[in-house]
């Protein structure tokens, strides 16, 4: 596949419909269907968050949000975070991760960033620097761990 990966960041308000439609369709493919987890997915957390969408000539390829801080925790968060079927296997998650993490350091310099990892992605988020604290629970049927990436010693 001839690849060409384009990040987008975007305010809910800034969104077109389309753009909207396309990252709730995909968001409900992977987290609702394929996860078999009857949950709200679009939630009030959309409204306080930045939104990276991951694209391939065009088309939406991954996903992933930046929840304020002071939202739903006291640092910002990296959540809601997907490949589409299609593009798995490709090393796109990885790169969206590290272009979430970077666009939340300059945002936000000096906070640790936070997420709630599924436990069976906790190797991933440990080699982009994150750090499990507490121990599995539950959320939604599926096992996750909470994870922070302390703010490095350099950027303050």
């Amino acid at each position: 596949m001839n690849m060409k990966l384009e990040f987008k960041w975007s305010r809910l308000e800034s969104f077109t419909s389309l753009e909207l439609y396309q990252i709730i369709k995909a968001r409900e493919s992977v987290f609702v269907v394929e996860q078999h987890c009857p949950y709200q997915e679009t939630d009030e957390l959309d409204l306080h968050a930045w939104h990276l969408s991951a694209l391939v000539n065009g088309e939406l390829a991954a996903y992933a949000r930046v929840v304020d801080p002071g939202i739903k925790n006291n640092q910002p968060s990296i959540g809601r975070v997907m490949t589409l079927k299609k593009y798995r296997g490709l090393g796109i998650g990885r790169v969206l991760m590290e272009e979430a993490i970077n666009f939340t350091m300059q945002k936000y310099p000096g906070k640790d960033i936070k997420v709630s990892a599924q436990v069976y992605l906790q190797h991933f988020y440990i080699s982009l620097g994150f750090h499990a604290y507490g121990g599995p629970y539950d959320e939604d049927g599926i096992a996750h761990i909470e994870m922070v990436k302390p703010v490095s010693i350099e950027t303050q």
